[in-house]
């Protein structure tokens, strides 16, 4: 079957001028609610799916809402198709093969409906539906207990080395340029001309997909010619995201490679700083980040800001018993990964 046979597609609309903050019904776009409004387009249990930019991020939606104009609304046929069925379809269908655009990825409601399914009895998709959610009830509930280690490094932080922002320890410190070389990357353009040699190519996506502190591979690589107008760093270098949402991740990578403009760089470190506790530091200072970057479109942060911004530098022995104390909290999240693995 294809998806004219099983569902309708609700067209979202402009929420401008429907936004009420005291409506009852949720706006919903492909990244989740954007408002509330007083009247509603799709009816409950229905499917989102971007029509553009965020094509990739189904959402179920268990109460009527209005989408937006960039957001499809997928409402099963029940008496053929469960609606969760669908949403686990979908989370599993990749919907980028399906874009034509160059610039920004989209969707047209004809390709949608195109779509094949396969569809078993009502009785078989609603125990692949059980299944599924109990699995995705464990996931979530393990993305919990991770979250809340990760939230005892960082209590563990603030009890050994207090408010850093401020230093009311009143530890030593100095600007960061003075214990470290700073560097920015750079990016050869248009980069498809210079991807497809053996130089990594560091970009932030690298380095998001999982919470090891340490980065050991890339996915692309770029040729000698884009190093040239790029940046090669050394292993062992710490790598910090300097602009947008991802600004003041924090990376140590294993080799050499090439970073883009989204990273800074910091090498040649300053023996009196570790350079895990340097980067433990630098992810507990990122609201700080925020706050000082430049105003723009979004927040961007240079060398210069860098270089400037006073570190602290406690006795290099309670920053090892600290990476000591988070290392042990990583060992037990690795446990925990790897039981879900196992069972």
């Amino acid at each position: 079957m294809i998806f004219s046979d099983v569902l309708e597609i609700r067209n979202g609309r402009n929420q401008k001028n429907v936004e009420n903050p005291d409506g009852k019904y949720p706006i919903y776009g492909s990244g989740g609610i954007m408002g509330y409004a007083d009247d509603y387009i799709c009816e409950a249990d229905t499917v989102i799916i971007g029509r553009k930019g965020n094509i990739n991020n189904p959402i179920f939606v268990e109460e009527p809402f209005w989408n937006v104009d960039t957001a499809f609304g997928l409402s099963a046929k029940r008496k053929v198709l469960l609606p969760r069925y669908l949403y686990y379809f979908c989370r599993n269908f990749d919907f980028e093969r399906l874009n034509k655009a160059v610039t920004i990825p989209s969707l047209t409601k004809s390709d949608l409906l195109k779509i094949e399914i396969e569809l078993p009895s009502m009785e078989s998709q609603q125990k692949v539906v059980d299944k599924l959610s109990k699995i995705e009830q464990i996931i979530q509930m393990r993305k919990q207990e991770l979250q809340r280690l990760d939230k005892l490094i960082k209590a563990r932080f603030v009890e050994m080395f207090g408010d850093i922002n401020i230093n009311d320890k009143n530890w030593e410190c100095e600007p960061l340029g003075d214990l470290c070389t700073i560097v920015r990357g750079g990016s050869p353009r248009p980069i498809e001309q210079f991807l497809g040699g053996d130089v990594p190519w560091i970009k932030i996506g690298d380095a998001t997909d999982g919470d090891n502190i340490y980065l050991s591979s890339t996915k692309e690589y770029i040729i000698k010619e884009g190093v040239k107008k790029s940046r090669l760093v050394k292993a062992g270098s710490l790598i910090f995201a300097n602009c947008g949402v991802s600004l003041g991740f924090a990376r140590i990578i294993t080799f050499d490679g090439c970073i883009h403009d989204g990273w800074l760089a910091m090498e040649d470190i300053d023996e009196r700083l570790d350079k895990v506790f340097l980067l433990q530091a630098l992810n507990q200072m990122t609201e700080h980040f925020r706050a000082i970057a430049p105003a723009g479109t979004q927040p961007n942060l240079n060398t210069a800001i860098m270089k400037a911004y006073k570190q602290v530098i406690p006795p290099i022995e309670l920053q090892r018993e600290f990476i000591r104390f988070a290392e042990q909290i990583d060992k037990s999240k690795f446990r925990k990964q790897r039981e879900d693995f196992v069972s």
